[in-house]
């Protein structure tokens, strides 16, 4: 019934309310924005905007696919911003995105050791939240993505990298002789913030999260750095993984596993009808060694 252009040019005009701003927006001229407009509203039989001093307002019927339109904008912006990477896409540049608590050590190490094996190579990094991770790789903005969990997505495929474990990040004078693994029931007198994530982590920390003895608050938090600067002040422990932990560790802060081992996996994923090249292999090789060492 309408066509892509249609939709710009009416999203234009919604937005800027009149048809010279909807030509300054687009680039072009003023009488072509009012010829597409005229054309959408005889193919959809109803008027899109009526003049009231001077401007250009939405009637109910614009009012009501607006959404619609941004929405399909935005894929056609997806689609443009894929097509453009496509035509940047390097062999002598690698684009990586990571969850927030891989991007404070591991990678940063692997990195370093990737970079001193090819200096030629630029990198492209970035943090991401989990849920962003599969759309990074769709957008094409990221060659590979690294996280906690195995994408869920026919079009992707993962690679395992190693594993980590949970532990707990408390203050030293809190646990001043900390074991080598801490029991929760022996730190049931302290604070407790809760970590509330989806996903692997997620579930493991709802199985053993702790609980105060005192009836004190319970404090909770999505942020594992918000946690780990609760700590810090001295609001308790925190269960979490080891790589925000151990980038938190100081002379104030300390970590320990708990007596329960509890695990999970460290998966890279890259689309599967884009076959990692040698320097995608030799950079998760790096990621491989980072995790290994810790």
């Amino acid at each position: 019934m309408i066509s892509l252009r249609h939709i710009e040019v009416f999203h234009a005009v919604y937005q800027t309310g009149s048809l010279s701003g909807a030509a300054r927006l687009l680039g072009v001229s003023q009488p072509s924005v009012g010829k597409v407009l005229r054309h959408a509203e005889t193919r959809l039989g109803f008027a899109l905007f009526r003049v009231v001093k001077g401007r250009l307002v939405p009637t109910d019927e614009a009012h009501e696919l607006f959404s619609d339109a941004s929405a399909v904008r935005h894929s056609v912006d997806m689609l443009r911003e894929s097509a453009r990477n496509l035509r940047r896409i390097e062999q002598g540049r690698l684009r990586v995105a990571m969850i927030h608590s891989l991007g404070l050590e591991v990678v940063p190490d692997a990195v370093a050791a990737f970079a001193a094996r090819h200096p030629g190579v630029s990198i492209d990094l970035r943090t991401l939240h989990s849920e962003e991770l599969v759309e990074a790789l769709q957008a094409r903005t990221s060659d590979i993505v690294i996280g906690y969990d195995a994408p869920r997505h026919p079009r992707l495929a993962p690679v395992m990298l190693g594993t980590g474990q949970i532990v707990l990040l408390f203050r030293r004078r809190d646990i001043p002789d900390p074991p080598e693994r801490i029991a929760l029931e022996d730190v049931r007198h302290l604070r407790v913030i809760e970590l509330l994530n989806d996903g692997t982590i997620g579930r493991l920390l709802s199985r053993r999260q702790p609980t105060a003895d005192d009836g004190a608050p319970v404090i909770q938090t999505k942020t594992y750095f918000v946690a780990a600067a609760l700590v810090e002040r001295g609001l308790g422990v925190a269960i979490m993984d080891e790589f925000t932990a151990r980038a938190c560790a100081s002379e104030a802060m300390d970590y320990r596993p708990l007596n329960e081992a509890m695990r999970f996996d460290v998966i890279a994923a890259h689309l599967e009808d884009r076959p990692l090249s040698t320097v995608s292999h030799h950079f998760l090789e790096c990621v491989r060694g980072a995790l290994a060492t810790r």
